[in-house]
């Protein structure tokens, strides 16, 4: 794990498809890159099904760049993996490719979806996450990429689904100092946040043609979608930001500990999330 001042912490987000990991994960993402951590973006599958006319290697190659523009906001890296959309599967091959990105990378902390999601992409994102987290450290397992010698802490982006078990956050971060950039990052993926997600929500007539007044209607919805969830957390708020801070916060993005990775334990919260205010601070 990172020493204080060895190097800058290295954060890996693995999403299902391009989008998932701002949306989820951009504010924090920004706070990481405005303290000069390495961030990456990863999105398993290729977007290609997104879309209500376009498909197929177009979109996908129109997906990529709308990744690629997404991460030059913030001057990260993000990957775009070749499996479809749609159609992920958690296989030995695909568990295998997870293990050699995620050492190659060398993660202090990864991000991931939930393994109960209305999504099977996101579902199986999830497992590939979790079936390769133990083997990350096995050499025999993959072996054209060494094996880590530390387990890198793991934790979950939140969501809303209620079965087998709620989301339960151990940590919730303030974004509202960055949520323009979080904007600007899904302002990106102009083909799902001004075509496909309207289209499929029976709302594309109500998407501005005007780009000034599209970026307003895009951050007046991303904002009405995150707002619940600083009320739905305050206790986490509170516990993070102290009360007079925490009752204040009003934008936030929270996040699980997955305990299949290493344990956040407090010495290690106060490492990877160099941000966050210590107690005395408070």
């Amino acid at each position: 794990m990172n020493q204080a001042s060895d190097r800058p912490l290295r954060i890996l987000v693995i999403g299902a498809h391009p989008d998932d990991c701002e949306y989820k994960a951009g504010g924090l993402a920004a706070l990481y890159r405005h303290a000069g951590h390495d961030v990456c973006f990863v999105s398993v599958t290729d977007g290609r099904s997104g879309h209500q006319t376009r498909y197929g290697e177009q979109l996908a190659a129109l997906r990529r760049e709308e990744a690629a523009d997404s991460g030059r906001i913030l001057g990260l890296e993000y990957r775009v993996l070749n499996h479809a959309d749609g159609a992920l599967q958690p296989t030995l091959e695909a568990r295998a490719e997870i293990i050699r990105l995620i050492r190659g990378y060398d993660p202090d902390l990864v991000l991931t979806h939930r393994p109960n999601d209305y999504h099977p992409d996101h579902r199986c994102t999830s497992q590939l996450v979790g079936d390769a987290s133990y083997l990350l450290t096995v050499p025999a397992i993959a072996n054209d990429v060494p094996a880590l010698l530390r387990m890198p802490v793991i934790m979950y982006l939140s969501d809303e689904f209620q079965r087998p078990y709620p989301f339960s956050p151990l940590l919730a971060v303030d974004i509202e100092p960055v949520l323009d950039l979080v904007v600007d990052m899904l302002a990106c993926h102009r083909s799902q946040f001004f075509d496909w997600l309207p289209y499929n929500r029976g709302e594309l007539d109500r998407v501005p043609s005007e780009p000034d007044h599209r970026r307003r209607w895009l951050r007046d919805g991303y904002l009405s979608l995150i707002a619940p969830l600083a009320d739905r957390y305050r206790e986490q708020i509170v516990a993070v930001y102290g009360e007079e801070r925490g009752r204040r916060v009003k934008y936030i993005e929270a996040f699980e500990t997955c305990e299949y990775g290493a344990p956040l334990t407090p010495a290690l919260r106060r490492e990877l999330f160099p941000f966050l205010p210590d107690e005395g601070q408070r």
